[in-house]
């Protein structure tokens, strides 16, 4: 019993188990290559060409216009390659932004807290870009490996700067003037 225990335990760190083996196998078939990429790339097509309504309430041609571009799009192996780099960033860009908000909601004011959300989702959004271009040999990776601190450099500043402002309170100069006048006043009285 204990050493049953012990095996199947073994085997789910060790080799994935049966999740491990299912994923596996629809990566030997293709369906992470080529099945999800068409569906993803179908399924937006289908859904702009539907909510444009270009063509009426036609949907077997946005069906068959998105069934075309799905399919010429995993014709050679740009798309295929270019999802396998971008989603996985996008998975770890997604877990940093969730712990950003977990933190942020835990030390920052409210009135703040979207502004910086958007900044860390922007910066993030920028090094998954840029992290997939890297990965694909496109030619921008090399000038951002070079510069990406000073780009860095800049986000906090801004990202600081725009802190500051939102959370400088509900007082707007003309009314903090009007309180230290008003005390200044109620001192000499």
């Amino acid at each position: 019993m204990i050493g049953e225990g012990f095996f199947l335990a073994w085997y789910g760190s060790y080799g994935g188990g049966a999740v491990g083996n299912l994923f596996s196998q629809w990566e030997q078939a293709g369906v992470f290559s080529y099945l999800l990429p068409f569906l993803l790339i179908f399924a937006l097509i289908f859904g702009l060409l539907s909510q444009m309504k270009l063509f009426g309430k036609n949907k077997a041609v946005n069906a068959i216009i998105s069934l075309a571009i799905g399919l010429m799009a995993l014709q050679f192996d740009i798309v295929p390659r270019f999802f396998s780099e971008i989603f996985p960033r996008f998975g770890v860009g997604l877990a940093i932004l969730l712990i950003a908000i977990i933190l942020l909601g835990m030390f920052v004011p409210s009135k703040a807290g979207p502004w910086i959300i958007f900044a860390v989702g922007a910066i993030v959004f920028l090094v998954v870009l840029v992290q997939t271009a890297g990965g694909l040999g496109w030619q921008s990776a090399y000038w951002w490996q070079d510069n990406w601190l000073n780009f860095l450099g800049v986000a906090v500043i801004i990202t600081l700067i725009v802190v500051v402002i939102t959370s400088s309170g509900k007082d707007t100069p003309s009314e903090a003037n009007d309180s230290i006048l008003s005390s200044l006043i109620r001192g000499r009285n």
